[in-house]
């Protein structure tokens, strides 16, 4: 899995002009899979993105994380993180994993994101999607297993 993390104070999905999901202070999620990802790399990834320490304590220093601030989670399935674009000029996506095979991590990765007690928001997997967000920070970081 590859995940592209954004610290945000406000995010959201639109599809087909309609909300489909929103947060206000937390992480903006980019979600990608790749063949051979498996439920353990989803816990392994959806642990670390909620104890990641990114938010400021009272110090202005990074100290505190998504579970100590008790922000939300926007996540967004995103096949393009495996896109390579190093032939040609066009990229290639075969290491991005079939829909079904990545729409099982997905849903699973979401579920233990949410069993952590974080609310979760999600986009429409599959779906062309707007995402919004005011990048906090700005702080962004790509977590791969």
């Amino acid at each position: 899995m590859r995940i592209v993390v954004q610290r945000s104070k406000e995010a959201s999905v639109t599809v087909n002009e309609q909300v489909v999901g929103e947060i206000s202070n937390g992480l903006v999620l980019l979600v990608g899979v790749t063949h051979e990802d498996t439920v353990e790399d989803a816990a392994y990834l959806a642990d670390k993105i909620v104890n990641l320490r990114i938010f400021e304590d009272e110090d202005n220093k990074m100290n505190l994380s998504l579970l100590d601030k008790g922000g939300s989670i926007l996540s967004v399935s995103q096949f393009t993180l495996y896109g390579d674009c190093r032939k040609g000029r066009r990229p290639n996506f075969m290491e991005a994993a079939k829909p079904d095979h990545a729409l099982g991590i997905y849903l699973r990765f979401n579920e233990l994101l949410k069993e952590k007690g974080v609310q979760v928001e999600t986009g429409e997997f599959g779906a062309m999607m707007d995402v919004s967000l005011v990048n906090d920070g700005p702080v962004t970081l790509i977590l791969e297993n």
